[in-house]
C-alpha cells in the first residue's frame, strides 16, 4: 500500500466522527424551481417499492454493475426517480462511461440533493432525489467535457419515460 493512500485513510478516519451522517448541501442547480421535500415514513415507500429498490433507495445498497437495461437505453425521454416519480436526468446528458451503471454529465436543475459519503473511507459525494430522499448514487470527477462530472445512477432507482410518453404524476 502506498505511503499516500495509508495517511488519506488515518485522516479521513480522523474526520469521520466529527462529520454529520446528515451533512447536506443545497440542492445541486437550485436556481431552480424549488423542490417541496416528502417526508413520507420509510415505511409507506417499503410498501410501494421492490425489495431490491428499497435497498438502494433509502439503505443506500448498491445493485451490480451490468445488471440493469437502463445502462443500455439510448432513446429521447427523462430518467425519474423510482420511488417519487421526480425527473431526475434528460437522456441528452447521459453518456457511456464503461463502469456498467448508467451515467450522466448533469442532473435537472435543482432535483438532486448531494452530502458526503465516507462509507469507503476516502469521502464521495452521494447524492439523492431532492424530493423523496432515494439514494442515486455518486457524483465523480471524471466526467467528459465541459463540466468534468460523472453522475453514476444505479438503474434500479431510476425509471425511464420515452420522450413521446407523458411523465408520470408524482406520488405522494
Amino acid at each position: 500500500m502506498k505511503r499516500r493512500t495509508v495517511l488519506q485513510a488515518l485522516a479521513a478516519a480522523a474526520v469521520i466522527p466529527l462529520v454529520p451522517t446528515c451533512l447536506r448541501t443545497a440542492a445541486v442547480g437550485e436556481a431552480a424551481s424549488p423542490i417541496t421535500p416528502l417526508n413520507k415514513p420509510h415505511e409507506e415507500w417499503r410498501t410501494l417499492l421492490s425489495p431490491r429498490a428499497y435497498q438502494i433507495l433509502f439503505e443506500e445498497a448498491t445493485e451490480r454493475p451490468e445488471s440493469s437495461n437502463l445502462v443500455y437505453e439510448d432513446r429521447a425521454g427523462t430518467f425519474i426517480c423510482a420511488a417519487c416519480y421526480l425527473p431526475l436526468f434528460d437522456s441528452a446528458h447521459k453518456y457511456e462511461s464503461w463502469t456498467g451503471w448508467p451515467s450522466f454529465t448533469q442532473p435537472i436543475a435543482g432535483h438532486i440533493a448531494t452530502r458526503l459519503d465516507f462509507k469507503l473511507i476516502k469521502p464521495r459525494t452521494e447524492y439523492h432525489c431532492a424530493r423523496c430522499g432515494g439514494h442515486q448514487g455518486h457524483v465523480f470527477k471524471d466526467g467528459p467535457p465541459p463540466r468534468g462530472e460523472r453522475w453514476c445512477n444505479n438503474g434500479i432507482a431510476l425509471n425511464f419515460v420515452p420522450k413521446d410518453e407523458p411523465l408520470p404524476a408524482l406520488r405522494s
